[in-house]
C-alpha cells in the first residue's frame, strides 16, 4: 500500500480508503448501496487491514446510522491498528434539529457516533455539507473544541464549493481556530468539475481530496459499453436519479480509453480508472467501496504499479470537458497566463 500526507497535516493516510457505505443496508437512498451485515464486514475489514488499509470512512445518514454501528464492531479488538473517518450534517429525520452544523448538532453527532464506533475518538471528522444557516464561526469554534476535548483528531470537509471551503478557511485563520485538512469530493475520469476550482484551492490551503465514487457511481466498472445495456443488479437501477449526470457518448469514450490501456497493461479497467485518479494532483486518498470480496480484491489492484505518462494523457484526452466560465481557453493566453500561472496541468 502506497501512504501520503492528508493534505497539509502531519496524518499519513493509505492511497486506498474503503467506505463503509455499503454496510447496514436500512434506509431509502443509503441503505440502497448494499445490505452488508457484521459477518461479511469483518471479512472485508480483514482483507483491507492485511493490504494496508487502515482508513475506513462512514458517515451518520448511511443506512441510518447502521453503516457506523456495523464498523465499530467489525474493528472490535483492533481500533488502534486503524483511522476512522465520519461525517455528519445531512439530514438524518425531519425533526428541525436534525440536520446542519449547529453547534448543539455538532455536539450530539459526534457523541452519537462515538456511541455507535464503539471509540473514544473519530480520526477524521467532516462537514458532509455547508450549512448556510449557522455562523461559519460557530461551526469552527464548537469543532475547535471538540478537538481540544479529544474526541476529534483532524477535521474536514465534503461536497464544499470552492468559496464555502475558502470562506471557512479564512475564518479559521482569522480566529485561530483549527483549520479543515481534507475535502471529501466527487472526482472520476467522466467527471471532473473537481479540476477547475477545488483542486487549485487544494493546492493552495492544503486540503488533500479523499474521492468519493471514485468509479463514477459504478459507470466504470467495465460492464457498460457501447451496445450493452445496464446489467441486472446493478445499484444503478435504484440509485440512477441520483447519480452524478454523464452523457452516454462521453461515457463510451471514456470506456474505450480505458479498455484500451487495459489490455496494454493486463490490468482492469476499474484499476485503470482508480490508479489514473492516484496519479492526479492533491488527492490523498481513494475512497473505495465493496459489497463483496470480488469487488474489493480488485480494487487493491489499483496500487503498486503506475501508468505512464502516455497512458494518461490519453485518458485525459477521453475524459476532456470544455472549461466553464470564468475558466475558459483564453485564460491560457499569454497575458492571463502571466497574471495566473496554471496550478494543475492544463487540459
Amino acid at each position: 500500500m502506497e501512504y501520503r500526507r492528508l493534505g497539509a497535516s502531519g496524518l499519513q493516510v493509505p492511497a486506498l480508503s474503503f467506505g463503509a457505505g455499503t454496510f447496514g443496508g436500512r434506509g431509502p437512498l443509503f441503505g440502497a448501496w448494499g445490505s452488508t451485515g457484521l459477518e461479511e464486514a469483518r471479512r472485508l475489514v480483514d482483507i483491507c487491514i492485511d493490504a494496508g488499509i487502515t482508513l475506513f470512512d462512514t458517515a451518520d445518514v448511511y443506512s441510518d446510522g447502521a453503516s457506523e454501528e456495523v464498523l465499530g464492531a467489525a474493528l472490535q479488538g483492533r481500533r488502534d491498528r486503524v483511522l476512522i473517518s465520519t461525517k455528519a450534517g445531512l439530514p438524518t429525520s425531519d425533526a428541525p434539529g436534525d440536520a446542519g452544523t449547529s453547534r448543539s448538532r455538532l455536539i450530539t453527532s459526534v457523541d452519537t457516533a462515538l456511541r455507535r464506533l464503539g471509540t473514544d475518538r473519530i480520526d477524521l471528522f467532516q462537514l458532509h455539507a455547508f450549512d448556510a444557516g449557522t455562523p461559519v464561526e460557530e461551526v469552527l469554534s464548537t469543532l475547535d473544541d471538540l478537538v481540544r476535548a479529544g474526541k476529534i483528531r483532524h477535521l474536514g470537509v465534503s461536497n464544499f464549493s470552492g468559496w464555502q471551503a475558502m470562506k471557512s478557511l479564512a475564518a479559521a485563520d482569522r480566529r485561530g481556530r483549527e483549520r479543515y485538512v481534507a475535502h471529501q469530493v466527487y472526482y472520476s475520469l467522466i467527471g471532473r468539475d473537481y479540476e477547475w476550482e477545488l483542486m487549485p484551492l487544494g493546492l493552495d490551503q492544503g486540503l488533500g481530496a479523499m474521492v468519493w465514487s471514485p468509479l463514477g457511481w459504478g459507470r466504470l466498472t467495465g460492464r457498460i459499453r457501447r451496445g450493452r445495456p445496464l446489467p441486472a443488479g446493478s445499484r444503478l437501477h435504484d440509485t440512477a436519479d441520483f447519480a452524478p449526470p454523464v452523457d452516454d457518448e462521453h461515457l463510451y469514450r471514456v470506456v474505450d480509453a480505458l479498455d484500451e490501456i487495459a489490455r496494454e497493461t493486463g490490468r482492469a479497467i476499474p484499476q485503470i480508472a482508480l490508479r489514473w485518479l492516484l496519479q492526479r494532483p492533491t488527492v490523498s486518498s481513494v475512497i473505495i467501496g465493496a459489497r463483496n470480496e470480488e469487488q474489493l480484491r480488485q480494487n487493491l489492484g489499483a496500487v503498486g504499479w503506475e501508468l505512464a505518462p502516455e497512458q494518461m494523457a490519453r485518458l485525459d484526452e477521453a475524459s476532456a470537458r470544455p472549461a466553464p466560465y470564468p475558466y475558459f481557453p483564453y485564460h491560457r493566453q499569454p497575458g492571463f497566463a502571466r497574471l495566473n500561472p496554471p496550478m494543475v496541468p492544463a487540459r
